[in-house]
């Protein structure tokens, strides 16, 4: 929705199957990273995966998600993780844990803009609802100091959500303002009903509509995103 002019490269982990999507859906569309790595970008988007509840070590692809966090310092401008990405991301470059929850934290929860004055977090309000949706959370007692990060977001309810790491030029944001209307609908039928995403559906009764109330601040964050990297 930007008025600026993008060119999007998909890319892939190189040797990783993905179980959800068709091999012919990728390789139509994706290319995988050792087929890139001697390009450079403006801007690079890394998303997550439904890996939260393994080690980082036992990840099949975490050798080449770390060659591509070390590759993204050298040919990339901005970054911006998402979710398991900005875990992964924030554990290989200042080493921070990941915690297990006991139940899953999912649903649609206010968070608080720590730092409206940030270029990232321009035109946000002081509260906003992001969709959340994760096994593991990070925890802001684990962030080293002396290293840059900026907690710019963060709820009561589910902790971190966005945070700023100036040293690396990379955004990480936890949880998922990217989300269409029905995503969680779709991840409660998928996970037959487990865990209910909370301040979602009317009356948290998963037979009503829900209502998209962050539609306008996923648009005005990556908007905000874009337009840093741009400038």
């Amino acid at each position: 929705a930007t008025p600026l002019q993008i060119e999007l490269e998909l890319v892939r982990i190189s040797d990783h199957v993905s179980k959800n999507t068709s091999a012919g859906h990728i390789t139509a569309f994706y290319r995988p990273w050792e087929d890139v790595r001697t390009e450079k970008f403006d801007g690079l988007i890394i998303t997550g995966a439904p890996v939260e509840q393994i080690e980082y070590q036992e990840v099949t692809y975490w050798d080449e998600m770390r060659r591509i966090l070390d590759w993204s310092q050298d040919n990339v401008h901005r970054t911006l993780t998402l979710c398991w990405g900005a875990m992964a991301a924030l554990h290989h470059f200042h080493g921070i844990p990941k915690h297990a929850l006991t139940e899953k934290a999912t649903g649609v929860f206010s968070h608080a803009n720590r730092v409206p004055a940030n270029p990232i977090m321009r035109g946000l309000p002081d509260r906003f609802d992001v969709p959340v949706s994760r096994w593991s959370e990070l925890r802001a007692t684990d962030l080293p100091s002396g290293r840059g990060l900026e907690v710019l977001a963060d709820s009561a309810e589910t902790g971190l959500c966005l945070i700023a790491d100036p040293a690396h030029r990379t955004v990480h944001m936890l949880n998922h303002l990217e989300y269409d209307t029905l995503t969680l609908a779709g991840e409660y039928a998928r996970d037959e009903g487990r865990s209910l995403p909370l301040h979602y559906f009317p009356g948290d009764d998963p037979a009503g509509e829900p209502s998209n109330t962050w539609r306008g601040h996923g648009h005005l964050l990556f908007g905000n995103w874009i337009n840093e990297t741009y400038q």
